[in-house]
């Protein structure tokens, strides 16, 4: 298995040797620099326009009439969130260079405004704090747009300012991911951290999957695995987040901390997946316009969610005794 996924992209190979092996940390730090001159994130990266945008625009290309399947996936903010999922370091010349065209030359669609200083969605926002603080840029102001934003039940809606008081798992999973990144770059606040931890509070109390009030799963599509995640929520993506969380706490820098007993249900899930050769299938692309594909299409074994996978389950029966690992 190991072999299977070293036979790919850098961006893979590094995370693979970070998360799965014991391999150094120098011959991480060496495959990691090479995201930015080979493979998909050489490529991604000289598909960035002279205006500094991929595809011309900030959250859709230009031009978009709305016309075409799905949604389009090759504009400047998941251009960017791509190079983040695949490890980019930010600190690289390849980095500075490409982030600083953004800084300069993106803005929302929405009102103008320039790209770190984020829009009016808290969904989109939770996307702009995460790349900010990835990339080193400031985002404290969408940072405290978004604490002023979180809904009674802990969680966060774009559908807020059209009167929902019911937080959304998609939009909630979007704002903690960039509330955990703003967190490891800058320590955030006891305000963001608290934040942070009631977001988290309304996805264990629903066990990543199911309605608080009765039980029921929301969403049969959160039962099937996607890559790239877009924006959408599903149970790994959700698994995951709490295994890279876990991290953030200093009293385990090492196998991260303890993990919540509310997972089981959708570890579980994540176990029932795991195919006879040990891989985890590619289930549920969000259809749209993409710069180029990463792998064989749905149905297929898939490299991301299997690394995914082994990543979240390694972590979890860390802290597991055995006999119940087995049976959950």
């Amino acid at each position: 298995m190991l072999d299977w996924l070293l036979d790919s992209d850098p961006s893979i190979r590094w995370q693979v040797l970070r998360d799965l092996t014991e391999a150094p940390a120098e011959e991480v730090r060496a495959e990691r620099a090479r995201v930015a001159t080979e493979g998909w994130g050489a490529r991604l990266l000289a598909l960035q326009g002279d205006d500094g945008q991929w595809d011309g625009g900030t959250f859709f290309p230009v031009p978009y009439d709305g016309s075409e399947a799905g949604q389009p996936w090759t504009a400047t903010t998941y251009s960017l969130l791509l190079l983040r999922d695949l490890g980019l370091d930010p600190g690289s010349e390849e980095a500075r260079a490409a982030v600083g065209k953004v800084r300069e030359n993106s803005r929302w669609e929405e009102g103008g405004q320039p790209f770190f200083d984020g829009e009016v969605e808290p969904c989109i926002n939770g996307k702009a704090v995460a790349l900010g603080a990835y990339f080193g840029e400031n985002v404290d102001g969408i940072v405290r747009r978004l604490l002023g934003e979180q809904l009674d039940d802990g969680g966060w809606n774009c559908e807020a300012e059209r009167g929902s008081v019911r937080s959304s798992f998609a939009t909630t999973i979007n704002v903690l991911e960039g509330l955990l990144e703003h967190e490891r770059a800058t320590g955030g606040t006891p305000e963001s951290v608290a934040a942070r931890k009631r977001g988290e509070e309304y996805l264990l109390e629903r066990v990543l999957l199911r309605r608080k009030s009765t039980g029921e799963l929301v969403d049969p599509d959160w039962l099937q695995f996607s890559y790239p995640t877009r924006w959408f929520y599903d149970a790994l993506r959700g698994l995951d987040y709490f295994r890279d969380a876990s991290f953030l706490d200093t009293a385990f820098p090492d196998a991260g901390a303890p993990p919540d007993t509310r997972l089981a249900e959708a570890v579980g899930l994540l176990r029932s997946k795991r195919q006879p050769g040990g891989t985890w299938l590619l289930e549920n692309t969000h259809p749209g316009r993409i710069h180029f594909a990463m792998e064989d299409g749905d149905g297929r074994p898939s490299r991301w969610n299997t690394l995914r996978a082994l990543r979240v389950l390694n972590w979890y029966d860390g802290f597991t005794p055995p006999a119940a690992a087995a049976g959950v």
